[in-house]
């Protein structure tokens, strides 16, 4: 082979390998939703620009285009519609209430800073003048700001979530692998899925406040009482699919089990989770997609500290700046709950194999 055949192979060989890695990211790309980056990619890499060109077409021009066209529509139709807080806010004031809320988180900590350094350098002092026994440790005790009551909606719907699944997931594998089981599951599941959580929210209020009698610092009653809301409305897509799931498990594969003589809790560990599990995460998909949604109404009703509270607490403020306040807050749990949704996607590509979007 000549030296000009191996020459020209070499970069052959290197585009391939780039082209080889670039499909392989294109997984996980997809899965946090940087799709776009794949056809750029392509396109840096030297493959068609034709057919590239076409798909960054598909996967982001056209997106922009939608965003694009909803925001001038936004901002044209804003101003004509007049309410008992003024004109509904275009996306211009919008950004600014944003930019304002977050100025409002810096100087909170910021005061939160000075008061620990304050604490700080009293205690310091005393300790220099042998008065030990007058050293003090207290918490800043400040308003919570809006990324503290995004922080507090993430913790709630957390829990809520983590219940839900560890309620559901085990009932949904017996149902799936006991008809009897199934039966008696069924016809609750049936009559408690469409239950509002505005309905829950008075019922676990009072057993919450009857059972929780002394709250503690980490939980206080309004988070847990969200939760456990969060929890009775998110955990109906989680059961049905890993029943569902688990119900569609190859007989063969069952029969194998029954054959070697593997004990239950082998037969669900290594045969029927394995198998079901992208139903199973489809389920918690959803799940987590109905806690997000119903965790605002449950917070607002709750008054636990968190998103939902600051949307009402605005509403009744009724200030000029309100509406714009609440449409971030919009916002802001629409992008949380696009953001969850492609963390727990990204979650089932890396534990299965036939994750589809």
């Amino acid at each position: 082979m000549s030296n000009a055949t191996v020459a020209m192979q070499e970069p052959s060989e290197r585009r391939g390998k780039v082209f080889s890695m670039i499909n392989r990211a294109s997984g996980w790309l997809d899965a946090f939703g940087f799709s776009w980056l794949v056809p750029i990619l392509k396109l840096a890499a030297g493959d068609s620009p034709k057919e590239q060109m076409q798909e960054l077409k598909r996967v982001l021009l056209i997106p922009l285009l939608g965003i694009s066209l909803f925001l001038l529509a936004w901002t044209v139709l804003a101003p004509t519609v007049k309410t008992s807080l003024g004109a509904v806010p275009g996306p211009a004031q919008v950004w600014t209430q944003a930019g304002a809320l977050w100025d409002d988180h810096v100087r909170e900590r910021e005061k939160a800073a000075a008061f620990y350094q304050r604490q700080d350098d009293r205690n310091a002092k005393l300790i220099e003048a042998g008065n030990e026994d007058k050293v003090k440790f207290r918490q800043y005790t400040g308003k919570p700001t809006y990324i503290d009551q995004i922080g507090t909606s993430l913790l709630t719907v957390g829990l809520g979530f983590l219940i839900a699944t560890l309620i559901a997931v085990p009932l949904g594998v017996a149902s799936g692998l006991s008809r009897t089981v199934n039966g008696a599951i069924n016809p609750l599941v049936q009559i408690f899925k469409p239950v509002s959580p505005l309905a829950w929210l008075p019922i676990v209020t009072m057993i919450v406040s009857a059972a929780y009698t002394d709250p503690s610092d980490w939980l206080p009653k309004s988070l847990l009482i969200s939760a456990v809301t969060v929890t009775l409305c998110s955990m109906w897509p989680t059961l049905i699919n890993t029943a569902l799931g688990v119900a569609s498990v190859d007989k063969d594969l069952m029969n194998v089990s029954k054959v070697l003589q593997l004990p239950t809790y082998k037969t669900i560990t290594q045969i029927v989770l394995p198998s079901s599990l992208p139903l199973i995460f489809t389920g918690l998909r959803l799940s987590l997609g109905v806690g997000w949604m119903v965790l605002i109404a449950a917070e607002m009703l709750a008054q636990n500290p968190g998103l939902g509270k600051f949307v009402w607490d605005e509403f009744q403020n009724g200030s000029s700046q309100s509406l714009a306040k609440i449409m971030v807050a919009v916002l802001t749990i629409g992008i949380i709950g696009f953001l969850l949704d492609r963390i727990m996607f990204a979650l089932q590509k890396a534990f299965t194999f036939g994750a589809s979007r």
